[in-house]
């Protein structure tokens, strides 16, 4: 991966919080970064398909909607079958992120993350059940962390370097 131009760098810093809630949001960071809409659009494009953004989308509050019960729930799987379990994991609907990481042995056996949401831990316990039904054979234990206070809520942020 290539390291941003300038002019990719103040658009990824004009956007890292998100796009505005206006009508037009891309006019609104055109103007900001001194581009035209269309310019905005594709260079986002281009970054997006370079992989420096993974995609553009709404990111709501899950406290603000109620799901106040989140837990990151880790599982000790089969290594031979983690990529095709993960990516159906990842594909319900109620998992948020999903994570193959290395073990920390022999302390921490874990090595794929799923966070789950719901309204109660009732509600996460049984989607962790879920999960563990698809998981199945190949999983050797597992254990859920339970949120119990937001302390950082944003992504990457690039530093000002102009």
């Amino acid at each position: 991966m290539s390291a941003l131009d300038p002019i990719d760098r103040r658009l990824v810093a004009a956007t890292q919080a998100g796009l505005p809630l206006v009508a037009a949001p891309y006019a609104a960071v055109a103007d900001q970064v001194g581009l035209t809409e269309s310019q905005v659009i594709e260079r986002l494009t281009a970054l997006q398909d370079r992989g420096v953004i993974r995609r553009i989308a709404i990111a709501p509050n899950h406290y603000a909607l109620g799901m106040t019960a989140n837990g990151m729930s880790v599982w000790d799987v089969d290594d031979d079958r983690i990529s095709e379990l993960g990516r159906r994991i990842g594909a319900l609907p109620f998992v948020t992120h999903c994570y193959q990481r290395p073990r920390a042995l022999p302390e921490w056996p874990f090595n794929l993350f799923a966070m789950l949401h719901g309204g109660t831990r009732d509600e996460v316990e049984a989607k962790r059940g879920e999960v563990s039904r698809i998981l199945g054979g190949a999983c050797r234990g597992h254990d859920i962390l339970y949120s119990t206070r937001i302390l950082k809520k944003t992504g990457l942020r690039l530093r000002d370097t102009e």
